[in-house]
């Protein structure tokens, strides 16, 4: 759960620390107050984009930190190992996110940085906010398979995945069948093309590194004379009367005098000596490098001559020899699959059949799976929506399959094959008995759409393991029975997790187990937001507000300690023992 919040400098907030429990917790205050500025702050904290706008007028950052205690099971902390984030499941979590005033972001988890995307991965495990797009959401048809699937990923899941492994390899060689197919005119040309490179390129007959020894030869050869004028010089001077014998002389006189001084002079003897046989041996191998220079134009021509050949092929084919002789063998092969177009064509037909025949089924199979499935969330759907006094609204899940003329040819249709698979959903709702069911989009009311949003939260947070869930006014245009029995839902739901909601209804606020009050002052001409928890009296007086407005009296602080009263009692009559 959540258990701590810290806002520094997120726009009308300057300073805020506050701390959770566990349970279902109320925000309230006056509209404009900073509830949502809360909301921002949990958002920034699940991998939100951050603003420049955010940020406090004249402050350098905004900073926000979480402190979440979870179980040592929790997905959160295997996620976070992979990332290579060093975390123990048995200490807290803490994610520390800073918006400057430039809108560049930092985050933190454990202290260790995490990348945006790192952090949005690990919020969404950690949170989920709900406000007025979740209405929207569920009013768009293309959403509801996805749902249909998150609600279902026992079954659907295992099918699903294997069923998309099938697509993409069918996909693979149906892409790889069009483009042999379409590109008739392309491949002659090409053929004709790359028969021309391989035999320019065969032609010449290349060797792997050729280019750098003949360029390397081509030095030689160019100044092979300079060089034996140069080598004989050097050969001369070290064996001649003024090198070798200079110091065989200087030798032979310091060994007539060493034995007197064997401290100093031996070793400068032995220095001597050894430089004499060094000397010797590179006069005698500058005599056979000398021996072996060669004065041959005709060569060097020959050398020059392949030298230009290599660069015109360089020009085309490759920078090296090297990278030559690799484009040579990779045309060879293309070479080979063109000219064996036609046996491809007949091979990958054959495949494309047979894996088609096998996708379908898997189609097939998938689609029998999400036909339970519907049934089964359709039932579970209506079921909580009698909880919210909606028990007279039938549900149903349907299932349609893709038509398209250009599809595969499944039980006489022609269908088309998606990555999902061949089905759409939809939602059909037929809120009073006698009607008939007809899209979500077309019927529901505000009212309605809210109830049917928290039914449907409130099955798949039995699923998700999400432990804090959030929701941003959702109770918006109901009123009576229905919010007295979203308030019940909500606190059903903080059950099995940590439940917040902004509201402005006291039959949701009176069944919180926390309310915190959101309020916004004016300190030295400032905005200043701050957020209180509120005590028994503090809660009636907040109670009194949210009934009555600007003006409190003696009977709606009564009518306050009444609603809280039934609100303890209606608790009481829950959690007793059956």
């Amino acid at each position: 759960m959540l258990m701590t919040l810290s806002i520094r400098n997120l726009a009308v907030i300057e300073a805020v620390d506050v701390s959770f429990h566990a349970g279902f917790h109320v925000l309230s205050g006056e509209t404009g107050a900073g509830k949502s500025i809360v909301i921002d702050a949990l958002s920034l904290i699940a991998g939100g984009r951050g603003s420049a706008d955010l940020v406090r007028y004249g402050c350098d950052k905004a900073e926000i930190e979480a402190m979440f205690e979870l179980q040592q099971t929790h997905p959160a902390w295997s996620a976070l190992e992979q990332f290579g984030v060093k975390a123990d499941p048995e200490e807290h979590l803490i994610i520390r996110r800073e918006v400057n005033n430039q809108g560049k972001s930092t985050s933190r988890i454990n202290g260790h940085l995490v990348n945006l995307t790192m952090l949005r991965e690990i919020g969404e495990q950690l949170i989920n906010i709900h406000g007025q797009h979740e209405h929207q959401n569920l009013l768009r048809a293309d959403r509801h398979l996805h749902l249909l699937d998150t609600y279902g990923e026992a079954i659907i899941g295992p099918i699903k995945r294997q069923y998309q492994e099938k697509y993409a390899e069918f996909s693979k060689v149906e892409k790889e069948y069009r483009e042999l197919i379409s590109n008739s005119q392309k491949t002659y040309q090409m053929l004709d093309l790359y028969r021309f490179q391989l035999e320019e390129i065969s032609t010449a007959s290349l060797k792997s590194g050729e280019d750098e020894w003949l360029m390397e030869e081509r030095v030689k050869l160019s100044h092979s004379e300079k060089m034996m004028d140069s080598v004989s010089e050097a050969y001369n001077l070290i064996y001649g009367q003024q090198g070798l014998e200079t110091v065989s002389t200087a030798i032979s006189r310091l060994e007539d005098v060493a034995a007197y001084d064997e401290k100093e002079l031996k070793p400068i003897l032995e220095q001597l000596q050894s430089a004499y046989y060094q000397l010797e041996d590179a006069a005698f191998q500058l005599r056979n490098y000398r021996d072996d220079i060669e004065f041959n134009p005709e060569r060097l021509n020959e050398v020059e001559e392949r030298l230009d050949l290599i660069t015109s092929l360089r020009r085309k084919y490759g920078e090296t020899v090297d990278e030559i002789l690799t484009y040579y063998n990779s045309i060879l092969q293309e070479t080979d699959a063109l000219e064996n177009k036609d046996e491809r064509l007949e091979e990958l037909k054959i495949r494309r059949d047979e894996m088609l025949e096998d996708l379908i089924a898997a189609a097939k199979e998938l689609s029998e799976a999400r036909q339970l499935c519907a049934s089964d969330l359709a039932g579970q759907v209506e079921k909580e929506l009698k909880d919210l006094h909606m028990e007279r609204t039938s549900l149903e899940v349907r299932l349609e399959r893709f038509e398209d003329p250009k599809g595969a040819d499944i039980d006489g249709r022609k269908i088309k094959l998606t990555r999902q698979g061949i089905d759409t959903a939809e939602f059909m709702i037929s809120p009073n008995p006698g009607e008939p069911l007809r899209p979500l989009s077309k019927i529901a009311s505000g009212g309605e759409l809210s109830r049917m949003m928290l039914a449907m939260k409130s099955i798949f947070a039995r699923h998700d393991r999400i432990p804090v869930l959030i929701f941003d006014e959702v109770d918006t245009g109901v009123s009576g029975r229905a919010a007295q029995s979203i308030a019940e839902k909500l606190d059903k739901l903080a059950e099995n997790c940590q439940v917040f909601s902004i509201t402005h209804l006291p039959q949701v606020a009176c069944m919180a187990d926390h309310q915190y009050l959101i309020e916004k002052n004016i300190e030295d001409e400032r905005t200043m937001t701050r957020v209180e928890e509120l005590t028994d009296h503090g809660r009636v007086e907040e109670l009194a507000r949210m009934l009555g407005g600007v003006e409190i009296t003696e009977r709606t602080l009564h009518h306050a300690q009444e609603m809280l009263k039934l609100a303890e009692q209606r608790k009481a009559v829950k959690t007793a023992p059956a």
